[in-house]
């Protein structure tokens, strides 16, 4: 059975150990998601736990889906800060287990996050993704627009430069 996608507050990132497993999982997956494999369990505990911060003073906003109970994925939210931003948002680490993967999760995480933005102020929305990975096609189907293609924009979990394909959406 599928809990609601929710929101999470600072404090419960406090135990992180249900998310760290989830980033663990991506990274030995081969997600680009900012992190070289193998990542340690405690790395992702300590990286999980110092996004409190940033949930607290409302720059970023971390959604989890769970199914019976476990967290199966998450994505976040990061508004801009500069004045002549506001009006924008940037979706960031849209992750899903891999044994939860086709069944609609992301899709239910993504659509939470635009509402997110959306009524936080935002009309504008970001996001940036591996080239090629199955995310782009999630992406498209959700109505958002390809920008284009930047070459070796980052390294995935092996080391090796990967091209990113960047895209926005108005909401």
């Amino acid at each position: 059975m599928r809990d609601v996608v929710e929101l999470l507050s600072a404090d419960v990132l406090a135990d992180a150990g249900e998310l760290a497993d989830l980033l663990t999982d991506a990274v030995a997956d081969g997600a680009s998601v900012g992190f070289l494999a193998p990542l340690p369990r405690p790395h992702a505990v300590s990286w999980w736990r110092a996004r409190a911060a940033a949930v607290a003073n409302g720059v970023l906003s971390v959604w989890v889906a769970r199914v019976d109970g476990r967290v199966e994925g998450t994505v976040q939210v990061r508004f801009t800060t500069t004045l002549n931003g506001t009006h924008r948002a940037k979706i960031i680490k849209l992750i899903v287990l891999r044994r939860a993967r086709r069944a609609g999760l992301g899709r239910e995480l993504l659509a939470a996050a635009e509402k997110c933005a959306a009524d936080r102020g935002a009309s504008l929305l970001t996001l940036a993704t591996k080239t090629g990975s199955p995310a782009e096609a999630l992406f498209r189907s959700a109505g958002w627009t390809e920008v284009g293609v930047i070459p070796d924009y980052a390294a995935d979990p092996t080391g090796e430069l990967r091209p990113t394909t960047m895209y926005y959406k108005r909401v």
